[in-house]
């Protein structure tokens, strides 16, 4: 069943109170029934198969392979097969020897990685592999693909030993604070379970040494038909799938004696622990509670589904209160949660989490311990649970009337979760009147008894503190947490006082302009209105999704119009502003007036640009615009709200280069950029020491005081004739007076020459290399895609060669482009994680690539792999309303023509090897690069 409506925290665009549609009662015993959109079905060697036809996105299909083995099933022999075993399903099959399947897969315009991928878990393995359906041979050929992965891996031995160094690389990425801290904390949180003990990235021994027999073992042991799923959703004919399955799948074998599938446990806690774990590394304190695990709760029948709904609404509304504390004067923490979730497959517990500030860890469980308290003693109140049902039925709603275009990716997990959970998967039009029945039943009384079962004081439960131990803070020790546990379970609480709001954002609408003139674009499906104030808007109505408007505006300017002695009252502008609220709300304030709706509106003050973003349902179009109003015309001044943001970004970033990677990255931006002081760099406490808030507040209100210059952007689901009155009166009536309608050149310039710098940091035995090149050159949307196409064609060589041949990376490539703001510039990064004693190699081997491409040109097999991914991946987009809006505002920045757009196909296929041998010569120049490399401090 989908966890996005179950456990939801948004409204019903139907009024809640209306009368629901007489039926007889439900009958709470009664089993969840299966979507009829979905057809599950088993093949008698026991193979598990979905099968949903589904038209979103078109001419694709979601494949996957699901096998309810991953690293818990594994011998002592094996700690890391699991996960070794999917690396091979890459490396010769059956019907696909080394590298074939990859290179096949790009032909037909499925990327590695971003497409193309697999993980291992505690559980399960899942294959992921979409395919493009033009072509009846490209579907087979997908089928057979999952088929191989099933039972026809090869295993050859040479293929074994050249993939080690490979997986190695992927252990290697994954060293750290975190990783040192979870080795530490993972046997307390799965109390001595075997868990603790089969991380999926298994033992280094294991992989570097383990024997050709033990892997081939695991998957000989439990890749059997009877431990999977073959999951198929998209634009394809059901039967047709089903014949598909039946060819590849039938003939799949179960062992003679098969291993029992066996389940590990997860025994309960006999008493409260406390565990505290730090780490030089870490760059912030956090505290972990964790009440008694229990079996995970089965939802297979209505009242299954309904406790399900209890649940959501008790995590909505404690999620809430821990909200407001981080929001308070001196809060007890930065950011609280709360969640009833899984832990494995087949367990859960309620926890609670926090982001610990200045204060330490004593005031966050004196706080929490505390609303656990005040829940269980005094409940809460209506109007809480009100605005709770309203939006757990705002989400439901939304969904139904998305359930045409959901996205087959989203589909495909649900079925996933079934097989591997038994989350049940009723569809969502089943899931929607379950919710418009059940919600209102649910009384204040039956959820304030829930609480007080879910969190019971005396519960054992662990207690877990992480942080840095070069923190400002005082590390507290495991008997301090019980002690301020004890000491807090002991304190008296008053009921809270739930003050009420106003019903809506505005009182009154503001006098409306009005609509001067009128242009529409036929072949852009655009109609651009002229307003009264000198505004521009750009309307798109689409069918792509049912109930989502997006709205985007934009204009030059931004942070470059001020000097360095306000950088960072400027840079930080927007989001103070948004941290007080909107009009005369408060950030809490304003959550409990958008109960059961869906609208938010942002304002980004950027270096050279300023700009607003905002999302509605299409019901809600009028709300997002007096938000957007209101962005401009109300500022809220909160001197307690402003203390409590400045005091949360000290926090964050009092640790933040305490991480090796982090050190590096600022290394980098400094280096290449000289030190310029108008260059982002990884935040310091400083930065934020010194806003002022009444300069902030002065800064938005320079910038955002005034929409004269703005282009505003709506594209989605709206009526035309709906939405012009609208815009008359929110948007038209925007104030436009003079100000500075340009950017100013900051003067950012790169580093010339061959730049090399290395930094020493880190405990671990990792290494990485960064190698920017960049310059000045003319923009234009051609050569911007020229150089996208290098860059793809380069990362395809890159993993060919330094990863598959040469096994020096596990991942890694390139990325950057060219800008036209301030002036044309281009900026192209390689990013290389390697071990230490390979980074010379690496750097060679990725120069040696680029040279061959400068002499050469590019393979033609590899160009024509991008665009066809780049021709297929469009194709997709055009039928998505945030692409349609990105591209409109990349159209106004850059100064392009927008119906560029219609011709995407043909510019791409224009593209040839000579261009991109001519742009590899003249942008990755190895005369002129800079190059940080990060060592290991010993």
């Amino acid at each position: 069943m989908s966890k996005k409506l179950a456990r939801s925290v948004v409204t019903a665009l139907f009024c809640f109170t209306a009368t629901i549609s007489a039926r007889a009662a439900l009958d709470l015993s009664q089993p969840l029934p299966v979507s009829p959109q979905v057809k599950v079905g088993h093949l008698p060697n026991g193979l598990t198969y979905y099968i949903h036809k589904n038209g979103k996105p078109e001419n694709k299909l979601e494949l996957r392979l699901v096998v309810k083995a991953g690293s818990i099933l594994e011998d002592e022999d094996q700690r890391g097969m699991a996960h070794f075993v999917e690396h091979m399903a890459f490396n010769g099959s059956t019907h696909f020897r080394k590298h074939e399947l990859v290179s096949y897969l790009e032909s037909i315009g499925v990327q590695f990685g971003a497409d193309l991928n697999a993980y291992t878990s505690f559980d399960e393995t899942v294959y992921i592999l979409p395919i493009p359906t033009a072509k009846p041979a490209h579907v087979d050929k997908g089928f057979q693909v999952l088929a191989d992965w099933a039972q026809g891996l090869r295993f050859e031995s040479a293929d074994i030993d050249q993939e080690r160094p490979v997986v190695l690389e992927e252990l290697r990425l994954g060293k750290g604070a975190n990783d040192r801290m979870q080795k530490v904390l993972l046997p307390k949180v799965f109390n001595g379970s075997r868990y603790a003990q089969r991380l999926p990235i298994g033992q280094e021994a294991v992989i570097s040494k383990g024997s050709h027999a033990a892997l081939k073992r695991f998957y000989k042991d439990w890749y059997r038909p009877d431990l999977m799923a073959v999951v198929v959703v998209g634009d394809i004919d059901p039967q047709e799938a089903e014949r598909l399955i039946t060819r590849h799948f039938a003939s799949l074998k179960n062992p003679v004696k098969p291993r029992k599938r066996f389940e590990a446990t997860i025994s309960p806690r006999n008493a409260t622990e406390a565990i505290v774990v730090t780490d030089k590394e870490a760059s912030g304190n956090a505290l972990l509670v964790r009440y008694p695990v229990q079996p995970a709760r089965e939802e297979t029948t209505l009242g299954g589904y309904r406790a399900m709904l209890v649940r959501g609404l008790f995590s909505a509304m404690l999620n809430q209160r821990l909200q407001e504390l981080a929001q308070q004067a001196n809060p007890p923490f930065m950011a609280a949660s709360s969640d009833i979730g899984r832990l494995a497959t087949r367990y859960e517990s309620y926890t609670v989490a926090a982001s610990l500030g200045k204060a330490g860890a004593v005031p966050a469980i004196q706080a929490l311990s505390e609303e656990h308290a005040r829940v269980s003693q005094f409940g809460f109140s209506e109007a809480e649970l009100e605005r709770a049902r309203k939006n757990q039925m705002r989400r439901a709603e939304r969904m139904y009337s998305e359930r045409e275009k959901t996205d087959s990716g989203t589909l495909a997990s649900e079925y996933i979760r079934n097989f591997l959970n038994g989350e049940t998967i009723p569809g969502a039009e089943n899931e929607y009147q379950y919710m418009r029945e059940m919600l209102p039943s649910i009384s204040l009384d039956e959820m304030n008894a829930y609480a007080r079962a879910t969190i019971p004081t005396n519960a054992p439960k662990l207690i877990a503190y992480t942080g840095a131990t070069n923190s400002q803070t005082p590390t507290p020790g495991s008997a301090d947490l019980l002690a301020a546990f004890t000491a807090a379970e002991q304190t008296v609480v008053a009921a809270r006082d739930d003050q009420a709001v106003a019903a809506e954002l505005m009182e009154t609408p503001p006098a409306a302009g009005t609509i001067v003139s009128e242009t529409e674009d036929k072949r852009l499906g655009l109609t651009t209105l002229l307003l009264s104030n000198g505004v521009k808007v750009i309307l798109k109505p689409t069918d792509f999704r049912n109930d989502q408007v997006l709205m985007s505006a934009v204009r030059l300017g931004g942070q470059s119009l001020y000097p360095d002695a306000d950088r960072f009252n400027a840079r930080y502008a927007s989001n103070v502003v948004a941290a007080m609220g909107v009009g005369a709300h408060s950030p809490v304030e304003l959550r409990k007036i958008l109960a059961g709706k869906t609208a938010s509106v942002s304002a980004g003050l950027n270096a050279y640009t300023e700009s607003l973003g905002g999302a509605s349902g299409s019901s809600e179009i009028e709300a997002m615009l007096q938000l957007l109003y209101l962005r401009f015309t109300t500022i809220r001044r909160d001197p307690v709200l402003f203390q409590s943001f400045v005091d949360k970004q000290i926090e964050s970033a009092r640790n933040a280069l305490s991480q090796p990677e982090a050190v590096f990255q600022d290394t980098q931006v400094a280096t290449l950029f000289m030190d310029h002081p108008r260059v982002a760099r990884v935040a310091r406490p400083e930065d934020f020491a010194g806003l002022d808030l009444d300069r902030s507040i002065a800064i938005y209100k320079e910038r955002y005081g005034s929409a004269k210059g703005f282009t505003f952007m709506f594209v989605g689901s709206f009526d035309l004739a709906a939405i012009k009155p609208m815009i008359a009166t929110y948007v038209a009536s925007l104030p436009t007076s003079e100000l500075p309608l340009n950017f100013r050149d900051m003067q950012i310039e790169t580093a010339k020459g061959i730049v090399k710098k290395d930094v020493r940091r880190g405990t671990e035995a990792k290494a990485n290399v960064a190698i920017s090149f960049a310059g000045d050159t003319s923009y234009s949307e051609e050569e911007q895609m020229r150089v996208n196409a290098l860059l793809e064609v380069l990362n395809i060589k890159i993993t060919e060669t330094l990863r598959e041949k040469l096994a020096l990376i596990y991942g890694g490539g390139m990325s950057g482009g060219i800008n036209r703001i301030p002036k044309g510039q281009y900026l192209i990064n390689l990013a290389l994680p390697t071990g230490p004693a390979n980074v010379d190699k690496v750097i060679a081997a990725a120069f040696a690539e680029i040279e061959k491409v400068k002499a050469n040109g590019p393979d033609k097999a590899d160009l024509n792999k991008v665009k066809q991914n780049w021709i297929l991946e469009h194709r997709k987009s055009m039928r998505e309303n945030g692409y349609w809006l990105g591209r409109m505002q990349a159209s106004l920045l850059q100064g392009t023509d927008p119906a560029n757009i219609l011709d995407y196909e043909k510019r791409i296929e224009a593209i040839t090897t000579q261009d991109l041998k001519k742009a590899a010569r003249r942008y990755l120049d190895t005369r002129n690069y800079v190059q940080v490399v990060l060592y290991p401090e010993k």
